[in-house]
């Protein structure tokens, strides 16, 4: 993770200058080429410098996203899907310029199939869009990532979130998928049948490509039946170790839990102070719990055991939802939170996943770590899937700062590929994290290059991400 590290894309001025008079003419109002405009579509939530592209269009259907492709795979053009701009590691930057084609507008919900559990969409349609639709269904869509990201946004990142311990991440909940390849071609990798032998998975081949083979369209999204009942509370911990090895007996133990997320000392603080809760400063499990009445009741006493034996505890639970939608309020609004423990600095926030049984070491030692160096770092995890988060507050104007922030973030990726884990759970690669790929994976990394090069001979597709090229 360094800015020198970045990958170079060359400009095609002469292709650019072509495209965007198509453009223009094709569509429009809908294509435009503000400072401002074009500002908003390379926003990144990480300190790597806002990279424009050159125009935007806001694209109102496959077709329209076909021509687009089209026109810009004629005159070798980058494209850069957007979604919401919600992702971490400045997968919507445009380093060659280009044009962002916005799929906002593409927010229609095509088909809800209630008696086989899944539904047909487009995808600027968000989570919390979708879930409103089916809130008379007696179906929810449970793929939580905090942000209100959109679901095609969602596929080409591999989303996952607070529910994935139970309900899996994007992966396990995309059916099938309508893409736009480079070369304008429209293809859909799959039926709508539950289960397939039929090929190669191009539909995980598309998931968590981050916009490099491709612009998702549409999909079709397994649904979930709403719980009966839920039960979730708080519960603290007198050390980060213990509330860790409380996660991993829960996990051992076959535990049926639908949520549970690390929050260290650090991050508690804070969000005691922002979110106003009357809970202990020290490092806190937020535990969720899905089923009947008398499931959840049972399986929230059994936690509170297994969290006593530890010398954790109380587990002050609750079936109430307005006592639930506090908590979790609170836990989605940690990076607000976070940002109030240095005003006016910048967050860094990078992700790692290990085997559950190295979640414990892992994280002591990141935190052992940050003490050392004198950072900021508060953690966050989704704990029950060994995934974490650290948000590193830095003032992005000072290169010592930078750097050291930068040789932090190197020794936790290779802390966490040491241990048997991932450079990242679930922010995905963009920009900053290629070369770690080339360590996690190796070899495997010359197949997926390969893939790519084969699929998008001029590299037009989101150019500069995942992998060099």
């Amino acid at each position: 993770m360094a800015l020198n590290d970045l990958a170079p894309v060359a400009r095609n001025e002469d292709g650019i200058a072509l495209a965007l008079g198509i453009l223009k003419q094709r569509f429009g109002d809908r294509f435009q080429t503000g400072a401002a405009l074009r500002a908003q579509h390379a926003h990144t939530t990480t300190y790597i410098p806002a990279q424009l592209p050159d125009g935007v269009l806001f694209a109102q259907d496959a077709d329209e996203v076909q021509a687009a492709v089209e026109v810009c795979a004629a005159h070798r053009v980058p494209i850069i899907p957007f979604g919401t701009g919600s992702s971490l590691e400045g997968h919507v930057n445009a380093p060659g310029g280009g044009i962002s084609i916005d799929l906002s507008q593409m927010n229609r919900i095509v088909a809800v199939h209630a008696e086989d559990l899944d539904c047909v969409v487009e995808p600027g349609v968000t989570r919390s869009q979708l879930n409103t639709h089916l809130r008379d269904t007696g179906l929810f869509f449970p793929i939580d990532p905090g942000a209100d990201a959109s679901l095609g946004g969602m596929a080409a990142t591999r989303a996952s979130g607070t529910n994935a311990v139970r309900y899996g991440t994007m992966r396990d909940n995309v059916i099938s998928l309508e893409a736009v390849m480079p070369n304008g071609r429209k293809i859909v990798t799959a039926k709508r049948a539950r289960k397939s032998s039929a090929g190669y998975d191009l539909t995980r081949l598309m998931i968590g490509s981050e916009g490099t083979l491709g612009i998702i369209t549409q999909l079709t999204l397994r649904l979930a039946g709403q719980p009966a009942a839920i039960t979730g509370g708080v519960c603290p911990f007198p050390t980060l170790e213990a509330a860790v090895n409380a996660v991993i007996l829960t996990i051992q133990m076959g535990l049926p839990v639908a949520r549970i997320e690390l929050v260290n000392q650090l991050q508690m603080r804070s969000m005691i102070d922002y979110a106003g809760l009357d809970l202990p400063e020290s490092p806190c499990l937020f535990v969720e719990f899905h089923g009947t009445e008398a499931g959840v009741a049972e399986q929230a006493e059994t936690f509170g055991e297994i969290a006593g034996e530890l010398e954790g505890g109380p587990f002050i639970w609750s079936a109430r939802a307005e006592d639930r939608s506090k908590l979790w309020k609170a836990r989605h609004d940690a990076y607000w939170a976070a940002l109030t423990l240095r005003p006016g600095a910048k967050g860094i926030s990078t992700d790692v996943c290990v085997p559950i049984s190295e979640l414990a070491d892992c994280i002591v030692e990141t935190e052992a770590d940050i003490a050392e160096n004198g950072l900021i770092a508060p953690i966050v995890g989704h704990a029950g899937d060994g995934n974490f988060h650290v948000l590193v507050l830095l003032d992005d104007t000072d290169p010592a700062e930078i750097a050291a922030a930068e040789a932090f973030i190197e020794r936790l990726n290779l802390r966490a590929l040491a241990m048997g884990g991932t450079c990242t759970g679930e922010h995905g690669i963009g920009q900053g994290k290629m070369a770690f790929l080339e360590m996690e994976l190796g070899g495997a990394v010359d197949v997926m290059r390969s893939i790519k090069t084969t699929l998008d001979p001029d590299n037009i597709m989101n150019p500069g991400k995942v992998l060099r090229v």
